[in-house]
């Protein structure tokens, strides 16, 4: 449960969730995240993606990107399935700007038409963040007003979201599932039990330009003010929050 005691919400900022879908085969069944992952057995991520977005959730799915250092590669094979699938960025104002210019040279070079750029409530930061530097004491809270909250309402009118996540990436990611459902919404995590290798291939068999930070150490990548260089293979998000028990910004709950 996120605390929410820093910031108080006006109700028309809240999301409302979308009630569960009724989302079937041609019998009627209703699917559920157990039901999504036994209908996507044997299917590679690229035929996940194609199923998910053309027959499971036609109209109500979307992406969501870091366009972080391994981001591409999700990014990819969406484009190639439907480069018209919404992609949702969470444009917290402490990004490298390295990171808005690679999501701008992806989004150009892979094809996408539907970038969404997210940023948070200006009036709520201007009253629980006024100075900036809310991430030094409270990073919980940061990430609540820059991603969480941006991103609950802009979810709002979709039914299943897509992300890059994966089970080499440790901690609280060690046991993925392909399929989770959340707040009454499926999260779709193609990537989940692809491997460090698998990733680097994809770059290079596609082709796909890095992240320019990787080249200066940067394993996983996120907000400016709470990313250093770091990581390694066995544990890449080593980089993230360091020196604090935090792993997660609060999106992946």
């Amino acid at each position: 449960m996120r605390d929410e005691s820093v910031l108080t919400l006006p109700d028309d900022l809240r999301c409302v969730d979308a009630p569960a879908m009724e989302l079937g085969d041609p019998a009627g069944a209703l699917w559920d995240a157990e039901a999504v992952e036994q209908a996507l057995v044997g299917l590679d991520s690229v035929a996940m993606l194609d199923h998910a977005i053309h027959r499971l959730f036609p109209g109500r799915i979307c992406a969501v990107s870091s366009f972080g250092a391994e981001a591409a590669v999700s990014l990819a094979l969406i484009a190639e399935v439907a480069p018209e699938t919404p992609v949702l960025f969470l444009d917290t104002g402490k990004h490298f700007v390295e990171t808005l210019r690679y999501r701008d040279a992806l989004v150009a070079r892979l094809g996408l038409t539907d970038l969404r750029n997210l940023t948070p409530d200006p009036d709520m930061v201007a009253a629980a963040d006024p100075q900036g530097t809310l991430w030094q004491d409270k990073p919980d809270d940061c990430c609540l007003l820059r991603k969480v909250l941006p991103l609950e309402g802009a979810l709002g009118g979709f039914a299943a979201w897509i992300n890059g996540r994966k089970r080499y990436h440790g901690a609280g990611r060690a046991a993925l599932k392909r399929v989770e459902e959340v707040d009454g919404r499926l999260k779709l995590n193609p990537l989940a039990d692809w491997t460090a290798e698998m990733v680097r291939d994809a770059f290079l068999a596609r082709g796909l330009p890095r992240h320019p930070l990787t080249a200066r150490g940067y394993l996983s990548i996120g907000c400016a003010p709470c990313t250093l260089p770091g990581g390694s293979a066995a544990n890449p998000r080593a980089g993230r929050w360091q020196g604090q028990a935090k792993t997660e910004c609060g999106i992946h709950r």
